[in-house]
């Protein structure tokens, strides 16, 4: 059995997927900041579904992280490259950093990149590869206070979309998850408790994202809403004139 390697697989969807996957006994490369965390679901993982877990610990903030991690795991046969690992700056635009902006920028966008350019030719040489890039519904609308976040769920959602159509004819597929609000630490890294009641509420668990994420990327879906309101709420902001949509939002992650 080949590998699939996850980013951001410490924790969340990451991890739901990882245990999707090696349900389906596909072996593991895990990919997280945290070593304490990787090494925890790496023996759970082991533990469970008898499947091999290889892990690395790196910041995927920094430029050279996609380059590390393909060195790393050039050893190994990769057939699947989930690209899940990232998170939101909450506030107006102006009044973060430019660091924390450029920091989120390289994880949720600049290292995906490059890790489908690193990786393309690996999982070419496979019978057939899938990639998986996890944007969000947010990628459908500008966000005022996650403008930023928002701009990079829909550039990687364009790319998926876009790298597709090039690899159409070719062993790799291309699909890209968007999901809505899902119950993980999301709100909590990204500072938004003021919201946190609603979307623990309104939250589909990581587990059942991660069930239909898989399911479609073996399906060779472009793109994969999960949850019947997400799709409707996606649908709608196709019709609805874009100064509404944009208006709702911005209501609903206001920061006063």
């Amino acid at each position: 059995m080949t590998y699939a390697l996850i980013t951001g697989a410490s924790k969340g969807i990451g991890l739901s997927m990882a245990h999707t996957l090696a349900s389906r006994k596909y072996n593991l490369l895990l990919i997280a900041r945290s070593e304490q965390e990787l090494t925890a679901a790496a023996d759970e993982l082991r533990n469970k579904w008898q499947v091999e877990v290889v892990w690395l610990a790196i910041d995927l903030s920094s430029p050279d992280a996609a380059a590390r991690v393909a060195t790393w795991a050039g050893g190994y046969a990769v057939s699947i490259l989930i690209n899940n690992a990232g998170y939101g700056v909450w506030g107006n635009f102006a009044d973060r950093s430019l660091s924390e902006h450029e920091q989120m920028i390289q994880v949720n966008a600049g290292t995906p990149i490059a890790l489908c350019h690193h990786l393309l030719p690996v999982l070419r040489q496979q019978s057939q590869a899938y990639i998986l890039n996890v944007s969000s519904t947010a990628a459908y609308q500008a966000v005022a206070t996650l403008t930023l976040y928002a701009a990079t769920k829909s550039f990687m959602l364009l790319f998926s979309r876009g790298l597709r159509r090039e690899l159409k004819n070719s062993n790799v597929s291309v699909t890209c998850l968007c999901p809505g609000p899902v119950k993980t630490n999301f709100i909590d890294r990204a500072g938004m408790q003021a919201i946190k009641e609603t979307a623990d509420k309104y939250g589909m668990l990581a587990d059942d994202v991660a069930e239909i994420a898989i399911k479609g990327m073996f399906r060779k879906k472009a793109e994969i809403i999960p949850g019947a309101v997400n799709v409707v709420t996606a649908f709608m902001t196709r019709i609805v004139p874009k100064a509404i949509v944009e208006a709702v939002a911005a209501n609903l992650y206001k920061t006063k």
